[in-house]
């Protein structure tokens, strides 16, 4: 998939499009629809598909670093998903203050007529643009009308009654409702990463761990989970992990450590993938590192019986070496 980096960037071979905007975080099951949507138009009229996002996301740029939503994808995520889904290219535009004062037909003259030339136009029913949101989906069509672009709508995703949307996710990941989270993605909630070295003191007390800094001012999840930990040449992994400030330690900066079970493996450097299936406990601060032993071990536990209950768990050799 290529990347194109702000307006400025485009070329005149990006001319001539099927395109959708949003902030698709998440990549959720409504995302997933509005795509399928725009493959189906991309193959009609023989045309590149284009996703135009927003860095940061417009709710970032307005409510500041410290109030922001917790984001489901960092940026590198959101493109992976986004290729394994075929897309071809991704606009991603700076949300700045030129950008948030831009009003909506300048939006539509010169980005989405005179930049991409666009040719289909397909957006969530509830897609709002420009200055003061003033732009909405009648302003699509009518440009659509003047400029000689076709303009839908995509109509809400209902899973159990309910709108599929990145908040809803947020607060079923904020409520350790991994399985209801999974089912509004349609696939696990997972974060990604490389792995770095640690203060190694979870190899003191017999859990070495693989650290993975976060890269988010936020992050939806907080606590101990068992997760499934991937990556190239490493198939699903079981583990637990811990995503906080390991506060009995205390630890300053929120990281992802995961303990992968009967491992005994190198995963320094390596970028991994980690599946966050269900959810065993808050973190919390022990009063000394046996407590802390003594607790992991009761996390391991709880883990192996969810992995035995699903037929996750199997007999891992002492290799890390995958076929």
């Amino acid at each position: 998939m290529e990347l194109i980096r702000g307006q400025h960037n485009l070329r005149p071979h990006h001319r001539g499009c099927v395109a959708t905007i949003g902030n698709f975080d998440g990549v959720h099951l409504g995302h997933q629809a509005i795509l399928a949507q725009l493959t189906e138009q991309a193959a009609r009229l023989h045309l590149p598909r284009l996703v135009i996002t927003f860095e940061p996301q417009p709710q970032e740029f307005f409510a500041g670093p410290t109030a922001s939503p917790a984001r489901l994808m960092r940026l590198r995520e959101k493109l992976q998903a986004l290729d394994g889904l075929g897309i071809e290219r991704t606009l991603c535009l700076e949300f700045d203050q030129r950008l948030a004062t831009m009003p909506a037909q300048t939006f539509i003259e010169t980005l989405l007529v005179e930049g991409l030339g666009i040719r289909y136009l397909v957006v969530g029913d509830d897609f709002r643009f420009g200055h003061r949101r003033a732009g909405d989906f009648a302003l699509l069509v009518e440009a659509g009308q003047r400029y000689g672009f076709e303009v839908a709508d995509n109509h809400s995703y209902i899973l159990d009654g309910e709108r599929v949307s990145s908040t809803r996710i947020r607060q079923a990941l904020s409520q350790g409702d991994l399985e209801l989270a999974a089912r509004l993605l349609g696939r696990p909630y997972d974060m990604c990463g490389r792995v770095a070295h640690g203060d190694q003191r979870g190899r003191t007390i017999g859990f070495p761990t693989a650290n993975i800094h976060l890269h988010r001012r936020v992050t939806p999840v907080y606590g101990v989970y068992a997760v499934l930990l991937s990556g190239p040449e490493l198939r699903p992994w079981p583990g637990i992990a811990n995503v906080g400030r390991r506060p009995t330690v205390q630890g300053v900066r929120e990281q992802l450590e995961v303990h992968l079970l009967d491992y005994r493996g190198d995963l320094y450097g390596r970028h991994v993938k980690v599946d966050f299936l269900h959810y065993l406990r808050p973190e919390q601060r022990f009063e000394s590192l046996d407590a802390l032993r003594q607790q992991i071990q009761r996390d391991e536990q709880a883990a192996r019986a969810y992995f035995s209950a699903r037929g996750i768990l199997h007999s891992f050799s002492s290799s890390a070496r995958e076929s």
